[in-house]
């Protein structure tokens, strides 16, 4: 950061609470991802504080881009071929799917403890 000017303004200091509220979360958020050293700050005392130009550096640092370019994404989205098109590769297209996690439920803990259920 280059040096002030002597006869400058110090820069606005926003409360945890100013800055959640422009982040539209809450300030416990931003308390605890300033303890924590996660988001840029300034400690006054016992208390954060920020400037703008800390705010504006904590929207980028989780500022999200999408993982894939638009072409690339384009052809996943589409739907399944027709039964008898092919693609070049000789197989037909097909929607990129997450494998399924098979869930399994516990025992309610009534049970487990006094051998019987209520």
């Amino acid at each position: 950061m280059p040096p002030r000017p002597p006869d400058a303004a110090p820069p606005r200091l926003y409360r945890p609470e100013e800055i959640a509220d422009a982040l539209g979360c809450s300030a416990w958020w931003v308390k605890d991802r300033a303890r924590r050293r996660l988001i840029p700050h300034t400690r006054v005392g016992r208390a954060y504080r920020f400037t703008a130009e800390h705010l504006a550096e904590i929207i980028h640092l989780y500022e999200e881009r999408p993982a894939q370019p638009a072409q690339a994404v384009a052809w996943v989205t589409e739907p399944l071929s027709e039964p008898g098109a092919q693609t070049g590769s000789g197989q037909p297209r097909r929607p990129v799917v997450a494998p399924a996690t098979r869930l399994r439920a516990r025992p309610p803990r009534r049970q487990q403890q006094y051998g019987t259920v209520a």
